[in-house]
């Protein structure tokens, strides 16, 4: 364990001063040549698992079964990143693999920012994406949180009877948020949160009752709004909580049932997703927009004949220049773009 935390501060001192990210972790030689994704997860109720939307890199697992990330184009505050991984079959693969929902699949979520240098070890067993070795204090806090979840679980498995669950309720609602405050990381309290107040989850109703009589929330809005003022996340926090008080308060003040709630919540949860939605498609605008600003107009040119699909040959003979000139702008692409080949520029230009 000192040998992991003496290599990432030994890198971290390297890369000081650069304002350059680099994760990297080991998984299994007999799966090299797997691709490996690096998401960011801008919307707290999309934590459970990857979405296509959430990609912003991927790698491969090279023949001593490791893989890496870095680059300089991280948020230099801190983010929620998750590294997912398929190890199954190319054969095999479909849209539930992807997505992590097959026993093949293997995730981990933490929080990192542009300076980070983090390790993801095998464990002692050989598991994979379990453990994190970080220069960020705060990058291993789900792993903590999720430890914690355990025990609630075991305790509520233990006595499973209706007075047992509810002293249970009351019980880890309040450890789960004084121990989210401690670590003084509202990213870390989101993820509390989005667990507690899931409407899936048995501890919805209580989540709905613990709004109106307790102040944690307004606070929490709070400590987002001086640590990550103007992101979608803090943003997304105050609105459902300001919907979710409203609902609460008025069924107290004209007694509507609790299908009608729960109605006014679907329809305003769908407000909320075409909300995200609208600020996805902006931030896509906006990073395309930027994207080209960057680019020569040739290289320009370039980039809209790759879009359809022209070879090299036929670039050079529509643009009139040499063949070793395409190959060089190209290259220059894919330094200035941060891609790897002509798939990623079609997918950064939909």
């Amino acid at each position: 364990m000192l040998q992991k935390v003496f290599l990432v501060v030994l890198l971290a001192l390297c890369f000081k001063g650069h304002s350059q990210y680099k994760f990297e972790g080991r998984i299994a030689e007999n799966i090299k040549g797997k691709t490996v994704y690096l998401s960011i997860i801008e919307d707290y109720r999309k934590l459970s698992r990857p979405y296509m939307e959430q990609i912003i890199k991927r790698t491969t697992i090279d023949s001593l079964g490791v893989f890496k990330f870095s680059g300089n184009n991280l948020s230099p505050d801190n983010r929620i990143y998750r590294i997912h991984i398929d190890e199954c079959d190319t054969g095999n693969l479909d849209s539930n693999h992807f997505f992590g929902r097959c026993e093949n699949s293997r995730s981990i979520l933490f929080i990192a920012n542009n300076r980070d240098t983090i390790a993801f070890p095998t464990s002692f067993a050989d598991e994979v994406l379990c453990e994190v070795t970080s220069t960020n204090a705060k990058s291993s806090v789900f792993l903590e949180i999720d430890r914690l979840k355990e025990e609630m679980a075991f305790d509520f498995h233990d006595f499973p009877s209706q007075a047992s669950r509810k002293l249970n309720t009351k019980k880890w609602f309040a450890t789960l948020q004084e121990f989210g405050q401690s670590l003084e990381e509202p990213l870390a309290e989101l993820y509390i949160f989005d667990f507690l107040s899931d409407k899936r989850n048995e501890t919805y109703p209580y989540y709905l009752k613990d709004l109106g009589r307790n102040d944690y929330y307004n606070e929490l809005g709070q400590r987002l709004e001086t640590k990550y003022p103007n992101t979608v996340f803090t943003e997304l926090y105050q609105t459902e909580i300001a919907t979710d008080l409203f609902l609460v308060t008025q069924n107290k003040t004209l007694g509507l049932d609790w299908k009608l709630i729960l109605g006014s919540l679907l329809v305003l949860s769908l407000v909320l997703n075409l909300y995200l939605l609208s600020r996805q498609k902006s931030f896509q605008k906006n990073r395309k927009t930027n994207s080209l600003d960057k680019l020569t107009s040739q290289e320009q040119n370039i980039v809209n004949e790759i879009l359809k699909d022209k070879t090299n040959k036929e670039i050079a003979s529509d643009l009139f220049i040499s063949l070793s000139t395409v190959k060089t702008h190209i290259n220059n692409l894919y330094k200035k773009l941060h891609v790897s080949s002509r798939e990623d520029i079609k997918k950064l230009f939909p």
